[in-house]
């Protein structure tokens, strides 16, 4: 074991040991609503890995008591990708996975921002606020198949659900642009659940989009589609859902600026309002949406 893996070690230990203490310090209530306190956390997250599993795609440990321990699936952090002012605002990542003391992000690399996160190394400590938005509403009255569909790195904030929904019947759907595009497949088959795949090339599985593979696979014991994805996606399922009065959310990504609903910069327009996505989303219920006003610009 070298001095280095050594001290950091060390190091975690050491930031175990202070956590309580810690979140007591960092803790800042949000908002109070039905008499439960919303909270995020502001602190300095060790980089426990940070890996390239596929072209441009990262998977990222970081250590994070605090947060994991409050995180509900569909919530995302907002994370500083460097210490300098360029870029100067945060990105936004759906929480992918949460162990006791540490939570992972599923992420691609599509800028400057994303860039600079790739390059952190383990044992670098990374801003971090969170964790923030709405998440998924989960009913464990559930009895009928319950469907997720990811579509590309839309399965990020599907795995944390699918941890919380083991015990109901529950089929996954993936799609990706080809074979060696697929993410979370072996994740969620470790899990036990039902995976299917589509790619838009053929190159495994169902040959086209994942709505279409969904929609040919549809059965009425379907009791609730959480999704997420390309906007175009979202919005098919939600307007299929709506038709056959089905319980659906979906998480929707959003340019942000602050991450918690003060600069009004990731608002989309609801049925009766405008929607921040950072605070009354990121995920939405499929109609509480307007569809019609939202950019069908892929993810």
């Amino acid at each position: 074991m070298t001095l280095l893996y050594r001290n950091f070690l060390f190091e975690v230990l050491c930031w175990r040991r202070r956590a309580s203490e810690r979140s007591r310090e960092n803790r800042v209530e949000i908002f109070k609503k039905d008499d439960i306190i919303w909270s995020m956390y502001l602190i300095e997250a060790p980089v426990l890995f940070n890996k390239e599993i596929i072209n441009k795609h990262y998977l990222m440990g970081l250590f994070a008591p605090e947060v994991s321990q409050e995180a509900q699936p569909g919530q995302f952090i907002h994370l500083r990708c460097t210490e300098q002012y360029d870029p100067l605002l945060r990105r936004p990542f759906s929480i992918h996975k949460v162990r006791k003391d540490t939570l992972e992000i599923l992420y691609k690399v599509t800028g400057r921002g994303t860039s600079l996160l790739s390059k952190k190394r383990e044992g670098e400590r990374i801003n971090l606020l969170g964790p923030l938005g709405r998440g998924f509403k989960i009913n464990l009255s559930f009895t009928s198949e319950i469907i997720l569909i990811g579509g590309g790195i839309g399965v990020a904030p599907l795995y944390f659900l699918a941890c919380r929904l083991r015990r109901f019947p529950l089929t996954v759907f993936i799609g990706a642009k080809t074979k060696e595009k697929i993410l979370g497949k072996e994740d969620f088959m470790n899990q036990g659940l039902k995976v299917k795949i589509a790619t838009e090339d053929g190159s495994e599985g169902f040959r086209g989009l994942v709505t279409d593979f969904f929609f040919s696979q549809f059965h009425s014991s379907i009791g609730a589609i959480y999704a997420c994805g390309p906007v175009p996606m979202l919005k098919e399922i939600s307007n299929f859902s709506l038709r056959h009065n089905i319980f659906c959310q979906v998480s929707l990504e959003q340019r942000m600026g602050c991450g918690i609903g003060v600069c009004q910069g990731c608002v989309i327009k609801g049925k009766d309002r405008y929607l921040r996505v950072c605070k009354e989303g990121p995920v939405f219920e499929a109609g509480e949406i307007d569809w019609s006003k939202i950019s069908l610009q892929g993810r």
